[in-house]
Order: C-alpha cells, then sequence, then structure tokens
C-alpha cells in the first residue's frame, strides 16, 4: 500500500529521486556521507510480489532507505491529493509511519529476512545440492534462536537509533503502554516490545520452520546426499547411505541389512575406477548407468537404496516460476485456465531452456507436416 500510495505517479517518483539527491548532497558537504566507487547511487521504491519470494525483503529495505522521501511524498499526497480517498490513505499511512510501533516491525521483519535469505534463494535453484540445504535449514533456525535469545537489545539500540535520526518520537520502555485506562492489565512499553511482538514474531518463524523442515526431513535429506556421484564420487559417503537405508525398515530383511555395507564398499571401489562412470550428473544418470551395465544386478541392495531416493519427492520453487510466467502470458487472449494454447504457452515460457535449443527450421517442418498446404512456405 505505502509503494502504491508513493509510486503512484511519475511526478512522486521524481520527487522521491530529488529529495534523495539533496539529502545525499548535503550529506557529502556536511561530512556524514562517504564518496566512492558505487556509493549513493539513485533508488527507488521496491514492490514485493507474492509470487516472489525474496521482493519482501528488498521492499522492506528500500522503504527503510528511503524513509525520509517516503515522508515527504506522503506529506505532499495528504496536502495535494487527487481525491479524498487519496489524501485520507496518505494521512494515515504517515500516522502510523511516524510511530515507533513501525519502525520496530520494520527494522525486526529486515532482520528476520535477512537471516532467512540465503534458504530462500537455496529452494529457489531447480538443482539442488541437498546436503547445503539440509546444513542452511539447520543454520537459519540456530540463527533465529540465538536472535530471539539475545538480539533484543541490539534491535532496539538500531530503533533508537533510527527514530531520533529521522525525528520520531521514541518511548520511555519503562513507561506503561497505551492507555492504562482502556487495558485491564498495564504493561509496560518493553514489555510490549519485548514480549508481545518480538518474541512473539520469532516464535511463529522458527515453528514454522520446524514444521517444514522437521528434525525426520532434515536427517533424511542429509543421510540421501550421500549417494551423491557427482565429481568422481567425492561426496559418496557410505555411512550415510547406511543410515538412510536403516530409514526404510521394512525394504530390507535382517540379513540383507547385514549385508549392505559389505557391497556399498565393494561397490564403491568397482566404479571409481570405471571411465563410464566417471562424469555422472546425478542419481538418475547413475541409476540408468546401472542398468546398462548390469550394475543393478551384481549390487541390489545398493540398487533397491537408489531407488528409495529417487523416488522420495524432493520440491523446488518451479511452481513460484510458474506463476510468474503466468503473470506474463495470461491476458485478456488467454484467460482460461483449460485452453490448449495456454497451456502451450506456459510450457514454452517455463521450460525455456528447452526450447532454446528448438530452431525455426524445427517448428515450420512440424507444422509443415501437420496437413496439406497450397502454399509453400
Amino acid at each position: 500500500m505505502v509503494v502504491t500510495t508513493v509510486s503512484a505517479s511519475c511526478k512522486r517518483k521524481d520527487m522521491i529521486r530529488e529529495a534523495k539527491r539533496k539529502r545525499v548532497a548535503d550529506g557529502i558537504r556536511s561530512g556524514e556521507i562517504k564518496t566512492g566507487k558505487g556509493l549513493n547511487q539513485e533508488s527507488s521504491l521496491l514492490r514485493s510480489g507474492d509470487t516472489r519470494w525474496g521482493s519482501h525483503h528488498a521492499t522492506i529495505i528500500s522503504v527503510l532507505k528511503l524513509f525520509p522521501e517516503v515522508v515527504d511524498v506522503l506529506c505532499y499526497v495528504k496536502e495535494e491529493g487527487d481525491s479524498i480517498q487519496q489524501r485520507s490513505s496518505a494521512k494515515g499511512i504517515l500516522s502510523y509511519f511516524k510511530k515507533l510501533e513501525f519502525i520496530f516491525y520494520a527494522l525486526l521483519m529486515e532482520e528476520i529476512l535477512g537471516l532467512t535469505n540465503s534458504l530462500s534463494k537455496h529452494l529457489q535453484k531447480k538443482n539442488q545440492d541437498l546436503l547445503e540445504a539440509s546444513s542452511l535449514i539447520n543454520g537459519t533456525k540456530q540463527a533465529l534462536n540465538d536472535l530471539r535469545q539475545n538480539g533484543f537489545e541490539d534491535l532496539l539500540k538500531k530503533v533508537t537509533s533510527f527514530c531520533e535520526t529521522n525525528h520520531i518520537e521514541v518511548l520511555d520502555m519503562m513507561g506503561s503502554y497505551g492507555n492504562p485506562r482502556k487495558r485491564r492489565n498495564v504493561v509496560t512499553n518493553r514489555h510490549h516490545f519485548e514480549i508481545e511482538i518480538f518474541n512473539t514474531v520469532l516464535d511463529m518463524q522458527i515453528q514454522e520452520l520446524g514444521n517444514r523442515f522437521n528434525e525426520v526431513s532434515t536427517t533424511l535429506v542429509g543421510n540421501m546426499s550421500g549417494l551423491n556421484p557427482c565429481n568422481g564420487f567425492s561426496k559418496f559417503d557410505i555411512s550415510t547411505i547406511v543410515a538412510f537405508s536403516e530409514m526404510y525398515p521394512v525394504d530390507f530383511t535382517m540379513n540383507e541389512r547385514a549385508c549392505i555395507l559389505g557391497e556399498l564398499k565393494v561397490f564403491y571401489y568397482s566404479v571409481k575406477e570405471d571411465e563410464r562412470f566417471a562424469k555422472l550428473d546425478g542419481m538418475g544418470h547413475l541409476a540408468r548407468l546401472m542398468v546398462e551395465t548390469g550394475k543393478d544386478l551384481s549390487f541390489p541392495l545398493f540398487y533397491r537404496i537408489l531407488k528409495l531416493a529417487l523416488v522420495l519427492p524432493v520440491s523446488t520453487a518451479t511452481v513460484e516460476r510458474c506463476f510468474s510466467k503466468m503473470k506474463l502470458i495470461k491476458t485478456n487472449l488467454r484467460n482460461r485456465m483449460g485452453d490448449e494454447y495456454l497451456n502451450n504457452a506456459m510450457v514454452c515460457a517455463v521450460e525455456r531452456e528447452t526450447f532454446d535449443e528448438v530452431t525455426n527450421e524445427d517448428v515450420m517442418e512440424r507444422f509443415k507436416n501437420m496437413k496439406d498446404r497450397r502454399g509453400e512456405f
């Protein structure tokens, strides 16, 4: 809503750029802002999108970075807006912007999204390193827990400094929060910001991460990564593969379990020096090559473990990319999900890497062979 109000016209965008230019020039003259290559570049408010995970982090950073300019534009819209709705909307946003509570929320979310940003980017990759993903999940959980235990004082200092810089009233943390007459149980400002906001928001984040990536699933992914045959089986780990097989007790008998370790060792040494297995690009490639060379019959237990890993569903952010493409493709001319033309257009847009290899001549030849035509291509 803030970005929509402030960036609704080119005039307002120009006002932000001009105000930022003046602030930087004044800061350089006073010595508060340093100059150098790549510093003090022109910036603008970034709009967040529901289909792009990292966009909210970038939006919060841009709003905080351009906070004085955003306030100036909101003041302008409040007085000179084209309609009553615009003026009242700007007035409401401006009123909340000038409260310490908004700054606290904004800086807290900037901190949280900054900690989860690396994990978010990694989960959007098509070719995921499962071991690295598991490591990032555990690291993110620990970082969020550390922030909850030890981060409030540092965050409060950042909030206080930001408020003083931008002439926002700083509250006494030991004072009563809100109107004591309207609250049955009077609490201090510190209790409100630390317990009711800081701890609550972080508990929700930590709990959600725990629900999405519980200990069993991260252990499973970590053990499965030992099957990685890339770079000459450099990440091939027999102990984690054995641990992975133990997570499927119904698929192996007691006698088979006793033979797994020995079979894995023999398999590793038999393929390590085999040139046919030197340039594998994943577990799927390894499974196909084992069938082609007959090693699926020589090492049936390992091949069964490999099949269990391959049928384990590992989701990526492909859905997010599909929705991003759909926003570009779905127009008034293509407005039904069931339309065959829309489906075909989506496939071409999403699987661009595959269609880059299709030449115009191939398309024309296929079109030509669909039926007899009078004209020649």
